[in-house]
């Protein structure tokens, strides 16, 4: 008997101790805890450029995110924002980059995302495009002619600035609203006098297309920023994983602001997604200029403001849209480990 309650005694304090080590080995479930679940972060695929896609090819960013226990899904690809906002307010998309100009238009109706970086108005790659030889020579000439632009968006805008800078009403300018994609050969073809548009598109007809700059976004006082969203709910749930990708993002333009050329046919050098001859050189002569990505400061904050204004003026938009209440300051957010770190300046740094 006492040999029996013995061994019943050892059993049940081994049980007790199995059970207790079961318990410390558990997966830790809050943020940033070792061995938290791992968040899936959904972003457009950046295709064969920028900081995003090196990221991609070399593993930079899955070890950078690995820190807060998160992954990239990359979904469709990069474009314009405006079918991106639709994609955050329906819970599709995580993460998206746009400008003001596009964001202060989707921010008008009640927006499932928040903005959180910057980076400063493109001084050279952004502005209203001419074709060599053309009669029009400033932006006064553009009275009476066509010009091709994204409704709501930055073509829009650049146009619209172009001509309150320079005294033209802008009902003698008759505005021809196209997808970024529809516009190169409605432009090349001779159908519209103009087009207003950004860099991504602008680099090739500059390189192949006969054309040059009118004006560019440093000539019209440009106050469109590049501007990166998330969305709410992700922010709110993940804050750690959104301050690792925004704290990727800004050292990534760091370093492709020294060396635009690493950033470019980064999984390949041919075909219709590769630049190459005069379009890498503009593109990295370009890059060289780019702003750096920040945070939204209240310097920041107020020129969006002046966006929406010019937006509310212009009659874009039915009433002057409230930007701040949907900007996020990133810098509160807790990096990996929970602590505070360096966000990095404001706009190009």
């Amino acid at each position: 008997m006492n040999l029996s309650r013995t061994l019943r005694t050892a059993a049940a304090a081994l049980l007790t101790l199995s059970l207790a080590v079961a318990c410390s080995s558990s997966p830790a479930t809050g943020h940033g805890g070792t061995g938290a679940a791992e968040v899936t972060l959904r972003i457009p695929d950046p295709g064969n450029s920028g900081v995003l896609a090196l990221g991609k090819k070399d593993g930079s960013l899955d070890r950078a995110l690995s820190a807060v226990h998160a992954k990239v899904a990359w979904t469709g690809s990069a474009g314009p924002f405006a079918p991106a906002a639709q994609e955050l307010n329906a819970g599709q998309l995580d993460f998206a980059l746009g400008s003001i100009t596009s964001a202060v238009t989707a921010l008008a109706t009640r927006p499932g995302f928040k903005l959180f970086a910057a980076t400063d108005p493109d001084p050279v790659g952004e502005g209203i495009l001419v074709k060599d030889g053309s009669p029009i020579s400033s932006v006064k000439d553009l009275a009476g002619k066509k010009v091709a632009v994204n409704q709501g968006g930055t073509g829009e805008y650049l146009l619209l600035q172009a001509l309150a800078r320079n005294g033209v009403p802008a009902d003698q300018v008759q505005r021809v609203y196209l997808r970024p994609d529809q516009s190169a050969p409605v432009f090349n073809s001779g159908q519209v006098d103009a087009w207003a548009t950004w860099s991504t598109y602008a680099v090739a007809a500059l390189a192949g297309s006969g054309a040059h700059f009118l004006a560019n976004g440093q000539a019209l006082g440009s106050d469109n920023y590049s501007v990166w969203a998330v969305r709410t709910a992700f922010a709110e749930q993940h804050p750690e994983v959104t301050r690792a990708l925004y704290q990727y993002l800004h050292d990534g333009d760091v370093k492709a602001k020294a060396d635009p050329a690493a950033y470019l046919n980064v999984f390949t050098d041919a075909g219709p997604q590769a630049v190459n001859g005069k379009t890498k050189q503009i593109s990295v002569d370009f890059g060289r200029q780019n702003g750096v990505l920040g945070p939204i400061d209240d310097t920041v904050a107020a020129r969006f403001e002046r966006v929406a204004a010019f937006y509310a003026d212009q009659k874009i938009t039915k009433s002057q849209v409230a930007v701040r209440p949907d900007l996020l300051d990133i810098t509160k957010l807790p990096a990996a480990g929970g602590g505070p770190a360096a966000a990095g300046p404001s706009g190009g740094a």
